[in-house]
């Protein structure tokens, strides 16, 4: 357990009780977020029964994104897309009124590969396109997109195909799927495409990488997607020529913009031709579920996810809670498989105390699988430490 600080024994005000407002991310490989808020606040009710306890599952703006709206009271809608390498799977978004939350890993990330086989060249987002197009023929007025976990490199190409776009070769035939066909692209034929000019589309993502070089798409994400370094030059030199053509038809050489690369260059496609804004993905999502609105009744907040690291500091969920619930003034305590941070660390993000489920469960095979208990562990020491006990009467 790292302790940043002293832990006080919080008290109500004189007539109230504490309010608790569980709000984690997922155990990645273990469990989803809601079921991480679940088992914590099964261990704190087994301590205190009395406490009125808000569940609250956040995502970082990747995958999660949409079960984290779902849970906020967004209805589920299900579409039959293309899978990332050409087969077909049904895939959820999630709507809510004139509001739709899209998650790209949803429809093209690394666990919708068939048996897990990644294809870097041949990967595609046209599965998230398809989402998008749904979401939009169904009258929608502004779309979250989340992006993060994808299984490609192909700029967004697949996805504006999804939206009308033509991809034409030399011969005025059209490409196929996946980053690596973008080295013949000839024309892109934009006239069938489907306009977003009337709907506010924003990007969950806090990847600033460029689209090309050493910091782009290809360069930095493309080996977690099975590239090699011929594909990954490769993929490189076809995301520069999908770019020339963008920029033809956009006259903004939309490449060089910040977070252009992330998800494969889909934000790149996102910004050039959805006229999409970028934001914080924890940000975003804490505002889609009401976080803040949770926070004025919160004595405490508790989150989480599977690791904590010096990666998660760079704007992962736990990090963006506890900037919120600081300002609201709340402490906040971190529940983490493992956790990598010092105890300055842990202090200077604001964190009051960081709970470990590796301390109980040394082994992480078996920490994940017995991940649901321990997380029940962690909320009865939680309580424990933190929670005062109702008073006497």
């Amino acid at each position: 357990m790292t302790t940043p600080g002293r832990s006080p024994r919080l008290t109500a005000p004189s007539g109230t009780r504490l309010a608790v407002l569980i709000a984690p991310d997922k155990f990645k490989g273990s469990l989803a977020a809601a079921d991480v808020a679940r088992a914590l606040a099964r261990g704190i009710e087994q301590v205190r029964p009395d406490l009125p306890l808000v569940q609250m599952p956040v995502a970082d703006g990747g995958e999660g994104t949409v079960e984290a709206a779902l849970a906020a009271g967004f209805s589920r809608v299900e579409v039959e897309v293309e899978g990332p390498t050409g087969g077909p799977l049904l895939a959820p978004y999630a709507r809510r009124g004139r509001d739709a939350v899209v998650e790209l890993a949803k429809a093209g990330g690394l666990d919708r590969l068939p048996d897990g086989l990644r294809a870097p060249t041949r990967a595609s987002t046209f599965g998230v396109g398809q989402l998008l197009r749904h979401a939009l023929e169904a009258g929608v007025e502004r779309v979250v997109l989340g992006l993060g976990g994808s299984a490609s490199t192909d700029g967004g190409a697949g996805m504006v195909q999804a939206l009308g776009a033509r991809l034409l070769d030399e011969h005025g035939c059209e490409l196929g799927r996946g980053g690596g066909e973008l080295a013949r692209l000839a024309e892109l034929d934009l006239r069938e495409f489907v306009r977003t000019d009337h709907v506010e589309v924003v990007v969950a993502s806090d990847v600033d990488h460029p689209l090309l070089g050493e910091r782009g798409a290809a360069a930095v994400f493309g080996p977690q997607k099975g590239a090699d370094a011929a594909q990954v030059r490769a993929l490189d030199r076809a995301l520069g020529v999908w770019a020339t053509h963008v920029t033809r038809s956009t006259g903004v050489p939309w490449a060089d913009e910040p977070g252009a690369g992330a998800a494969g260059g889909t934000g790149f496609a996102a910004l050039a031709l959805l006229g999409a804004e970028v934001r914080p993905g924890i940000d975003l999502v804490l505002d889609l579920v009401g976080f803040h609105e949770a926070l004025l009744d919160a004595q405490l907040v508790i989150t989480g996810e599977g690791s904590l690291d010096g990666q998660s500091l760079s704007g992962k969920a736990p990090v963006g809670v506890a900037r919120a619930a600081g300002r609201h003034g709340a402490p906040v305590v971190v529940v983490a498989g493992r956790s990598h941070l010092t105890p300055a660390q842990a202090g200077d993000t604001g964190f009051a105390e960081v709970y470990a489920l590796s301390e109980v469960e040394p082994d992480p095979a078996r920490s994940m699988a017995m991940a649901a208990s321990l997380l029940e562990q962690a909320g009865r020491r939680v309580a424990q430490a933190w929670l005062a006990p109702a008073p006497d009467r």
